[in-house]
Parts: C-alpha cells; sequence; structure tokens
C-alpha cells in the first residue's frame, strides 16, 4: 500500500487489514502484548521467549521499513515462558518522517487489531535530571505531547488520567526496586532540543525528553490497551550535557546498556 492509498483508507481497517496479514503469517490468531522496541532495547525481543514467525516490515500493510539506525525492520512473534504471545514492533515509524500521525500509529492500532491487550512503549532519550546518567532506565509516568498533533480524529475523547499503567509500573519496580520515574516530552524532531526549548520541558514539568512514544501512547489507550513506558537515558539533553548531542552517541550508549536493559525488560514481560 502507497503512502497515499494509506492516508485515504479509514485508518483501522487499514489496521485490521494488517492484523490479518500478521495472524496469517505467524499463524497465531491472537497476540496478548504489543512491544515496540526503540533505540538500546532490540535485544529484549530474543530473552522474552521464542520467536516463532520473523515478517519483514515492508511486507505488511500499512508498515514501513525503519528510517532510524538501531531500530530492525522486523515484527516477530514470541512465544514467552508461560504461553502468552508477544508481538515484537522493531519497525517504529516516527512523527518526523512525514508519513502523517496514521502512519506513526499504525503498528499500535494493527497490534490491538491482532488482539494485544497491553502495550509496552520503549524508547532512547534525552535526561533533564543530572543524576540519571547515560546508560540509565527510566519508567515513564506521563507525558507531555509536544508534537501539536493527535492520532485521534475527529469527536474522539479519551481521558488519559492514568495513561501509563501505575499497576506495571509496581511490576517492573517489583523486578528492580531502583528504577526512577519520570515525565516524558515528545518533541517533533528530527533536530535534538535547544538548550532553551529543554529548559522549557524543565520547568512545564518534564523529565525526559526524545521524539517517539506520546502519540503512540495515545492510540493505545484510545484501542483499549494497558500502556507501559520505559525510556532508556542516553544522553544528557542539550544545555545539561558539556558536550555536543550526536545519534551516534544514543546508539553507543544504548549498546552499552543493551544487555542490561534487555534482561530488565524481559523480566517485567514476564510478570505481566
Amino acid at each position: 500500500m502507497s503512502t497515499t492509498d494509506f492516508l485515504n483508507t479509514d485508518p483501522f481497517a487499514a489496521a485490521r487489514a494488517a492484523a490479518d496479514y500478521i495472524a496469517e503469517e505467524t499463524a497465531v490468531d491472537s497476540h496478548d502484548v504489543a512491544l515496540v522496541l526503540g533505540s538500546g532495547w532490540g535485544a529484549a525481543a530474543d530473552l522474552i521467549g521464542e520467536t516463532t514467525a520473523t515478517l519483514s516490515a515492508e511486507e505488511v500493510p500499512g508498515f514501513h521499513a525503519p528510517a532510524v539506525e538501531g531500530h530492525v525492520g522486523t515484527i516477530r512473534s514470541v512465544l514467552t515462558a508461560d504461553g502468552k504471545r508477544a508481538l515484537v514492533l522493531g519497525a517504529r515509524t516516527h512523527y518526523y518522517e512525514g508519513k502523517g500521525v496514521r502512519a506513526v500509529v499504525h503498528g499500535i492500532r494493527a497490534a490491538a487489531a491482532a488482539g494485544c491487550t497491553t502495550l509496552v512503549l520503549t524508547n532512547g532519550c534525552g535526561g533533564l535530571n543530572d543524576n540519571w546518567a547515560p546508560g540509565t532506565p527510566v519508567l515513564i509516568k506521563d507525558h507531555i505531547n509536544l508534537t501539536a498533533a493527535s492520532p485521534l480524529e475527529g469527536a474522539t475523547f479519551v481521558d488519559l488520567t492514568d495513561l501509563y499503567s501505575s499497576r506495571i509500573r509496581g511490576l517492573a519496580r517489583e523486578v528492580d526496586p531502583t528504577l526512577g520515574e519520570g515525565v516524558y516530552a515528545q518533541f517533533t524532531g528530527p533536530h535534538y532540543e535547544t538548550p532553551a526549548e529543554v529548559q522549557y520541558a524543565k520547568r512545564i514539568g518534564a523529565d525526559l525528553v526524545g521524539m517517539s512514544t506520546a502519540l503512540e501512547a495515545i492510540a493505545g489507550r484510545h484501542a483499549g490497551m494497558e500502556v507501559f513506558g520505559i525510556s532508556l537515558v542516553t544522553n544528557l539533553a542539550a544545555g545539561i550535557s558539556p558536550v555536543p548531542l550526536s545519534h551516534q552517541e544514543v546508539i553507543e550508549a544504548g549498546q552499552a546498556a543493551g544487555p542490561r536493559i534487555s534482561r530488565l525488560l524481559a523480566d517485567i514481560i514476564a510478570k505481566l
């Protein structure tokens, strides 16, 4: 499906078509939990359970190959030790790619149509707290959407008071009691934030800044999913970091922390 055709298609019909394709190609009628694995988190898929099917994202209706180094272009069906089915979305579409909000949240809606009732969102982000060194995982307790966009269209009103599951955050702290939590602010990107924008985000309550997650979380809540978010601080944000920011820095921090945070995420998934 071309981008033009996709934008002219009912987004929920497109999600249903993707879910039907996934069910047929994975031979799994229904999945339980969806995971979006951002920068640094990709290895978690190997620890969650046995991968029984791997699809190329480009072959699934409405999905695209990843445009960012550090993301994989696959969708995996994983059988966990307790018999649950996880759908691992390695192909994330970012808002800054210019494909529209529908494309950004298509994977979330497809996962919901595939039966997923839990959504796990991960990302690599900039930290505003000096105590969170690069490589620190932080639970997301709330977000600030600074994209000036929404995945919801028309008179669609959804309460976001408790968007990020306190229940799952509690399970995460059972795995690692040292985990902190904070508010994530999504900027549009692809440029990094200026020092002034970082200070603005800090003053309005943000602890973490990045270019994903918030729009996906809103779509997940609208679809009736229980949403859990966790960030990996890959760098201190602009004006807080003493050095210029780079995507290579993000990749390197993710690689260094990868084994530890992947094990953490797999242990959290096992408690769901």
